[in-house]
């Protein structure tokens, strides 16, 4: 055999008495030995959005009815002295002085306050009622005394400024009917609950009824998202004023909420706010979050702290992607920073 022969021999005998060695991966060689690599499973998204509940066109069919003197009959009521004259029930107890449980006697006379009425039918919310007859929602509470959670009912008459009174309204005073804010959305957003829902909530669906807000709330809310604050609370330039603070966010970011709740609306109804969110928590808090490039959920869904209901976005009136996010009880907005953890 040649010397080259002999050499390639020694070479073919070296290596297949070498031991078996596996092939590493590149980047793993400070793997353990013999150890399965642990994998986290995808984070679960959200189930898919829910139908959205559409509001029901208001038809202004108000009914004018006189103020006059009524004189309590056998088996009157306050709601059957409502049906026969017009008035509202709650417009009479108030001008009488008539505490719950609204007990009146036979005899008594009774002072109706005339006015406009129109009666709350399904489907409708405040807002559009509202709107109708051309007068701001803010308005509407007012002038029929309504108290949180101001959820209407289904027959419940309101009482609304004359068509006089709103033929001479300004420009500006009819502007301002049009223009809604977060608050008008916590309050006059609802549609109108059926009379049984009044004293037996049921939970809340998309299509239909009222959202019902959990019964409890743990009392502490986390950062809806990760960033620099962009403004903080307060009064702005220009006599401005930020209800919330605003957080820089990278585009297509999580934005979480910001403890259990239900989503009580999702939607983009207020141009300045872009896709907008609203979650109610119980206890009266609700928080928003505003600017979202896409929302993830719908009316009536139920989350959980952390769940991940939108991406952030640079929708409404904004320059650059953030989350416009907001803590309120009821329709008082608080300054998030004193409620939310210092190490966001």
């Amino acid at each position: 055999m040649s010397k080259g022969g002999l050499f390639l021999a020694l070479v073919l005998m070296l290596a297949a008495c070498a031991p078996h060695q596996s092939r590493v991966p590149r980047g793993a060689e400070d793997w353990p030995v013999n150890k399965r690599v642990q994998r986290l499973p995808p984070a679960q998204p959200l189930p898919p959005p829910k139908p959205q509940w559409v509001a029901r066109e208001v038809t202004p069919d108000a009914v004018e009815v006189p103020a006059q003197t009524y004189v309590v009959r056998p088996g009157d009521t306050l709601r059957r002295i409502s049906d026969r004259l017009g008035a509202s029930s709650e417009a009479i107890a108030r001008a009488n002085n008539i505490p719950p449980p609204f007990i009146i006697r036979v005899g008594e006379r009774l002072s109706i306050p005339g006015g406009r009425y129109h009666r709350v039918k399904s489907g409708e919310t405040g807002i559009a009622i509202a709107r109708a007859y051309g007068v701001s929602w803010s308005k509407v509470v007012d002038g029929n005394a309504l108290e949180e959670p101001y959820v209407l009912r289904v027959g419940q008459k309101l009482l609304l400024p004359s068509a006089r009174q709103v033929a001479a309204m300004s420009l500006e005073d009819r502007a301002r009917a049009f223009t809604i804010d977060i608050g008008d959305l916590i309050t006059g957003g609802e549609p109108a609950a059926e009379e049984s829902a009044a004293t037996a909530p049921r939970p809340a669906t998309p299509d239909q009824g009222p959202v019902v807000a959990p019964s409890s709330f743990a009392g502490t809310f986390d950062w809806p998202a990760r960033g620099t604050i962009l403004s903080r609370y307060g009064a702005k330039p220009g006599g401005r004023f930020n209800d919330g603070i605003n957080i820089r966010a990278a585009a297509g970011s999580p934005v979480r909420a910001a403890a259990d709740g239900v989503i009580a609306y999702a939607g983009d109804t207020l141009p300045g706010f872009g896709n907008l969110i609203l979650i109610k928590h119980g206890g009266n808090w609700v928080t928003a979050y505003a600017h979202a490039d896409a929302l993830l959920v719908g009316r009536g869904q139920i989350v959980k702290r952390g769940d991940v209901i939108a991406r952030a976005g640079q929708t409404g009136s904004v320059d650059e992607p953030q989350v416009h996010f907001e803590i309120r009880e009821g329709r008082k907005p608080l300054d998030p920073l004193t409620l939310l953890p210092k190490s966001g």
